[in-house]
């Protein structure tokens, strides 16, 4: 008995070791490989080199955002959507919101707790709440996928699903943080506290100097010079200015970004047999049109990257949060979120509104908890004029610690999963 019992652990020990070692490649190698990428941005952003200074930079996010995003997003979530899987895949812009909601949540507990300064408090409810759903785990399901004998489908099948799902919930983010994201970051009105009634004063007396200035000492001449433009503009319908003004305070065309405006147009290709059939089909007549922008697509992962490594040029920057803000933050968003989304995922498969089977799938909606702050709250904050190198620091700090949460992270994912 003791020598069988002595065999059976001899073939157990060596099934182990290779069950360990084929999590941690590939767990480790996609965060290696997003190192690599995001070093080489760095390097290209040095003084030194200075191919990619923070102009070119700014340059080609636009690009990124405009072009080559869009492109990847409608031609893969274009060629894997029907409309029974649009059925089947709810759960995904569900999880987007429950993962905000919990993590918004759990970021105004930390921040009553830490007591950040008051300019920074809703900053630091949304750098916690609000994780990256897009950008990352692109690269990680494209690392994934390119590996030979990777945990899911073959490479091609692995990476259509996996950036479709990403994509099927990428729309609904953007909505989150051009709404709720952009009314969160508005800056405050007195962020030092101080009375401004001087200033107020000053400009008050400016504003009427400049009111005088504008005006002719000569009586004769500001009667017999006509002032342009000074017909009344005619009114317009009451029900078009309540449109137009509802749609300013929506935002709604600051919500229909190209990303989302994508997705929109792929679900409606996808779903719509004869569009579907034109495009998405093999030696179709505009399959053509659809190969031109999957090679556009292709750009966007390595462009993010490199992006993304040139913006850690400038470090933490000088942040105003504070050490104590600033761990909460990270750590909060790195160590906390992810348990409270796997429960969230695994209570949703207990109850069966998770695809029976499908790995992927799962594993797209715990990515979904795992991820770094969202680096389009951080381009919000650029919009709205308040808290940038604050998010900068957030970001880079979370970048440098993300290495070793998400390998973390991804060991125990796929070890729930396989």
């Amino acid at each position: 008995m003791q020598g069988r019992g002595m065999e059976a652990m001899a073939v157990y020990q060596p099934v182990l070791k290779e069950s360990v070692t084929t999590l941690l490649k590939f767990a480790v190698l996609p965060i290696g490989k997003v190192l690599v990428m995001c070093a080489l941005g760095l390097l290209l952003a040095t003084k030194t080199v200075n191919i990619l200074p923070a102009t070119s930079r700014r340059q080609l996010s636009k690009l990124v955002f405009s072009l080559f995003l869009p492109c990847l997003i409608f031609t893969q979530l274009g060629k894997a959507v029907t409309l029974a899987k649009i059925i089947e895949w709810w759960f995904i812009p569900v999880n987007v919101i429950l993962s905000s909601t919990f993590g918004c949540l759990l970021g105004y507990a930390v921040a009553f707790l830490v007591k950040p300064p008051p300019q920074f408090f809703n900053f630091t409810v949304v750098m916690i709440g609000i994780g990256n759903i897009g950008n990352i785990p692109l690269v990680i399901i494209g690392a994934i996928c390119r590996e030979k004998g990777n945990p899911f489908e073959d490479s091609a099948t692995c990476n259509t699903n996996g950036v479709a799902y990403i994509s099927f919930g990428q729309w609904v983010g953007a909505v989150i943080v051009y709404t709720y994201v952009y009314y969160m970051l508005a800056p405050p009105e007195n962020p030092t506290g101080l009375n401004n009634s001087t200033d107020a004063l000053s400009s008050k007396a400016l504003m009427a100097n400049g009111s005088q200035n504008l005006v002719s000492n000569d009586p004769e001449t500001e009667v017999s010079i006509p002032l342009i433009g000074s017909e009344p503009t005619p009114e317009q319908p009451k029900g078009l200015s309540l449109l137009k003004h509802w749609l300013q305070q929506a935002r709604v065309m600051d919500i229909l970004q190209p990303p989302v405006v994508a997705s929109l147009l792929a679900l409606v290709f996808g779903c719509v047999p004869l569009l579907r059939s034109l495009i998405f089909t093999e030696h179709s007549f505009l399959y053509f049109l659809f190969d031109s922008l999957n090679i556009l697509g292709g750009a966007t992962v390595p462009c993010i990257m490199l992006v993304l490594g040139g913006n850690l040029v400038q470090g933490a920057g000088s942040s105003e949060l504070g050490l104590r803000t600033t761990v909460a933050i990270t750590f909060t968003r790195l160590f906390l979120i992810p348990p409270m989304g796997m429960s969230v995922v695994l209570m949703a498969d207990k109850f069966g509104f998770l695809p029976p089977g499908n790995k992927m799938f799962k594993f797209v909606l715990l990515l979904q908890h795992s991820m770094p702050s969202s680096i389009l709250a951080g381009a919000v904050t650029n919009l709205r004029g308040h808290a940038e190198k604050e998010a900068s620091a957030i970001l880079f700090y979370e970048h440098v610690l993300a290495i070793v949460s998400m390998a973390g992270w991804l060991v125990l994912y796929i070890n729930v999963l396989f």
